[in-house]
């Protein structure tokens, strides 16, 4: 069976070292609201939109400059109706150098056609990989 996971891929010229590192840098590509770190196994940080809806992710897998594995372990999504619809899903980046180019997969594990926030999920995933792909390219976060 195929899976219809939300995913997207980026390129870059950057090193797969370099890509790794700034996707782990959130604030400077996906929202600047956000506690704690995305940087080590294990680390935990929690991100906010607007003044209530809340998403705590966890670092469950890292394999230097190759993927990163983020685990929702809770969320408040006040805008669905199933406000936790993201939680035990997962935000997976793999990262492969070819050709003097990187390229990032990523896909959120568990957002798939058919769930209430796909229709939203999938143009701000794509708003927000934008932003990282500014990021990882020019080192300057599009959030200022």
């Amino acid at each position: 069976m195929i899976t219809q996971d939300y995913h997207k891929s980026i390129t870059t010229t950057v090193s797969a070292e370099e890509a790794f590192t700034k996707i782990s840098s959130v604030t400077s590509w996906w929202t600047p609201d956000i506690k704690g770190t995305a940087k080590h196994l294990n680390d935990v940080f929690i991100m906010w939109v607007g003044e209530s809806t809340t998403v705590t992710l966890q670092v469950v897998e890292v394999v230097p400059n190759k993927k990163w594995v983020w685990l929702v372990t809770d969320c408040q999504l006040l805008w669905l109706k199933d406000t936790t619809e993201w939680k035990n899903t997962q935000i997976v980046f793999e990262i492969s150098e070819e050709k003097q180019q990187t390229r990032i997969d990523m896909t959120h594990v568990g957002i798939v056609p058919g769930v209430e926030c796909y229709n939203v999920c999938e143009p701000g995933w794509n708003h927000h990989l934008n932003s990282l792909a500014t990021w990882i390219e020019t080192g300057i976060s599009p959030l200022t």
